[in-house]
């Protein structure tokens, strides 16, 4: 039960805030040169060769004047959207905070300043019960007594088993903080009662909690973030909450069922005082979808070439409707696309209520290749339903057609809220463990083995032979691109001889044959003006767009 009779005087709020365990440390770099951050031997039991000790954070290039590290760390130079959300409306109401990233909290490389009265636990990024477990025991560990407050998709969807089943946590805001956090704090410094704050959920017992009014925030007239006059080089920025699609594989919609979008002019007005008062020279977008609707979109395309930042963002193939289509994005300074493309296969596509048929990810990717606004595309292999013969036109289209920066994952069953649990009886979705529903699932189509090997298949066969297709994965760690003064095409190529020299370990077990096809990869990377050197310093720079 929340205890409100003695103020907490405007103490100071830890926030943990960021991405949850799941897309870190991949098992397929297990024992390669990837391993350790890059310090892994090319050849440990050959260590008589030249190339035995070789590591991969010994290449380096020459940006003319000096040898710069080829692999450069990026960690803590761009928070995540939710980490800018939640200091904006802290900074706003003059509350003291510390601001953490949960990364610290799932690999153990931080520690708060001070011991903190109160914890905001952003849940955005976790999606099942045992990490968050696992976050509220860093919580107690460090900050025992303190009130625990959560926020985010997964307590949106799941603050009923959440408060009956972790007594650490006292309250749950739903939905939109942006006027609910300043009023909570408010009411816990006056020792007030909280049943006139919005959105909350409050622990009233072991097993019982009160709800507050719901509200919605006015998307265009509420201010966007603000961050006082800071440098912000990079600055992620958020134009709707909810989602107008329902694919199965997502809960997004759920969490925020009521669609709401800004203007174009909001948009453009805010990246445009964003460059101006903060320096800003990059916005990512990381809406789900920002290319919709349609009319905002073609308004942004007229308003946009006057701001002078560049930017990234989400959008769904079917919006790539030709060559013509990815000009006009370019002209308006668009960088980057993110395109959840999921599969190749009809029948998948259907099963997910993607709402995007093949054909139209094949005309995008067409659209796309080799034009001037940079691209990845994600899949997945597994989904509910889907055969090893249904993944075999993806498998094949990654082999034999694309080209550029994809993602491949096995369908994962960790996320609770997924709407495709309503199918669970239909297509046979059956999980040995629910603390660990990714060790053991299967359903009418496969079983969690068979969709690794898959996945495994793919990605080796599209490493070692398809040039052009570049799995994104090890490059999350590091700048990119890794040779700033060279072409989009000449640093994918990088990434691919990188990616071959990185699997050799796992790809040639045989230590001589390893350190000679070694010898090949860095002939081809020197060309590049790549060379291996064990002295080169790792410098410290601004994010390279």
């Amino acid at each position: 039960m929340v205890e409100l009779s003695h103020g907490l005087s405007q103490k100071s709020v830890l926030v943990l805030s960021g991405e949850g365990p799941y897309f870190k440390n991949s098992t397929y770099y297990d024992g390669t040169m990837f391993d350790a951050h890059g310090t892994r031997p090319l050849a440990p039991e050959y260590p008589g060769h030249p190339l035995g000790t070789l590591r991969l954070i010994d290449l380096s290039y020459s940006d003319g004047s000096r040898q710069q590290s080829l692999l450069r760390p990026k960690r803590g130079f761009v928070p995540h959207l939710t980490s800018y959300t939640l200091e904006s409306i802290l900074s706003a109401a003059d509350r003291p905070f510390e601001l953490m990233d949960l990364q610290d909290v799932w690999d153990g490389g931080g520690e708060p300043a001070v011991r903190h009265p109160v914890v905001f636990l952003s849940t955005t990024f976790i999606c099942d019960k045992a990490t968050l477990r696992r976050a509220l025991t860093w919580i107690r560990e460090r900050c025992e007594g303190a009130l625990v407050v959560l926020g985010g998709q997964y307590s949106n969807l799941k603050y009923d088993p959440i408060l009956r089943s972790q007594p650490e946590v006292d309250i749950v805001v739903r939905g939109d903080g942006e006027y609910a956090i300043p009023l909570l704090l408010d009411a816990l410094d006056r020792g007030d009662r909280l049943d006139q704050v919005p959105n909350l959920v409050i622990r009233t017992g072991p097993d019982s909690y009160q709800m507050t009014d719901f509200s919605y925030i006015d998307l265009e007239e509420h201010p966007s973030p603000g961050f006082g006059t800071g440098h912000r080089p990079v600055v992620p920025y958020e134009s709707m909450r909810g989602c107008p699609f329902s694919c199965k594989f997502c809960s997004f919609p759920f969490a925020s069922p009521k669609w709401r979008y800004k203007s174009a002019e909001k948009i453009a007005s805010d990246w445009a005082r964003y460059r101006e008062v903060n320096g800003a020279r990059h916005i990512r977008a990381m809406d789900s979808t920002f290319t919709v609707p349609p009319t905002r979109m073609r308004r942004l395309m007229e308003l946009l070439p006057a701001v002078d930042v560049t930017w990234e963002a989400y959008t769904r193939a079917n919006v790539i409707t030709g060559r013509e289509t990815v000009e006009r994005l370019a002209e308006a300074h668009c960088a980057t696309l993110s395109i959840g493309f999921e599969s190749m296969s009809p029948k998948s596509l259907t099963l997910m209520r993607k709402q995007v048929r093949a054909e139209h990810n094949r005309r995008a990717h067409e659209a796309l290749s080799g034009g001037p606004v940079k691209y990845r595309t994600s899949f997945m292999v597994g989904y509910p339903g889907e055969t090893p013969e249904d993944y075999e036109l993806t498998h094949q289209f990654l082999l034999g057609e694309y080209t550029g920066h994809f993602m491949l994952s096995a369908f994962s069953m960790t996320d609770e809220t997924m709407p495709v649990w309503q199918d669970a009886e239909q297509l046979r979705i059956e999980v040995e463990d629910f603390e660990d529903p990714d060790a053991a699932w299967s359903h009418i189509g496969m079983n969690h083995v068979t969709a690794k090997q898959l996945r495994k298949r793919t990605l080796d066969d599209v490493r070692l032979r398809n040039d052009n297709a570049v799995l994104l994965l090890w490059q999350s760690d590091y700048h990119t691109p890794l040779i700033p003064h060279l072409s989009v095409q000449t640093n994918l190529w990088a990434e691919k001889l990188v990616e071959r020299l990185g699997m050799l370990p796992v790809d040639i077990p045989d230590a001589q044959r390893r350190v000679d096809a070694a010898a090949d990869l860095l002939g081809s990377l020197e060309s590049l003006g790549v060379r291996a050197n064990a002295s080169v310093p790792v410098m410290t720079q601004e994010p390279v767009l």
